[in-house]
């Protein structure tokens, strides 16, 4: 099972180049948590402490707005999300629900926390990859932003802000 784990995190960007012994490091101190559907990840507000990579099942990101919840982004296997508070310390910024029973692989701070110990260089390299995939989360929002202030599109039509 820890080679299929290995494999799922080397198709993701944030564990580009990194070796198989440090995911290997990471697995061994990361949980794989089961929710069920409908059941939450973690709520918008909450304090932050890890980052999740869904292994199987389908989840939703979800913002407060008006007293409900508006569909941000769905996720399916593969995907990663909570990496934000690991790097920036604030309390989530959205919730995920699972949308059907999920497992997914939690990576603490702590864990992250012990490869900078053990391997700096590896640990440099998983944050730079953070780095990459929230400005390119912020590139595409950018632009989103940036056509619907235009006028040239509508991006409720997206995923942007749809009912849950």
């Amino acid at each position: 099972m820890q080679a299929t784990r290995i494999q799922l995190l080397q198709r993701m960007p944030i564990f580009g180049a990194i070796r198989d012994e440090t995911l290997q490091f990471l697995l061994d101190r990361s949980p794989v948590v089961a929710i069920p559907a409908n059941g939450y990840f973690f709520r918008e507000g909450d304090e932050g402490q890890s980052m999740f990579v869904l292994e199987a099942g389908k989840a939703a990101v979800l913002k407060r707005w008006q007293g409900e919840d508006r569909l941000l982004r769905d996720l399916a296997q593969g995907d990663c999300f909570g990496e934000m508070a690991l790097m920036d310390f604030f309390p989530r910024s959205a919730s995920v629900r699972a949308v059907e029973n999920c497992t997914a692989i939690e990576l603490s701070a702590a864990s992250l926390l012990q490869l900078y110990e053990k391997d700096l260089e590896q640990f440099a390299v998983i944050e730079m990859n953070m780095g990459r995939e929230v400005s390119r989360r912020l590139r595409e929002t950018d632009e989103r932003l940036f056509l619907a202030k235009m006028g040239e599109r509508d991006v409720s039509a997206d995923y942007v802000f749809r009912a849950a």
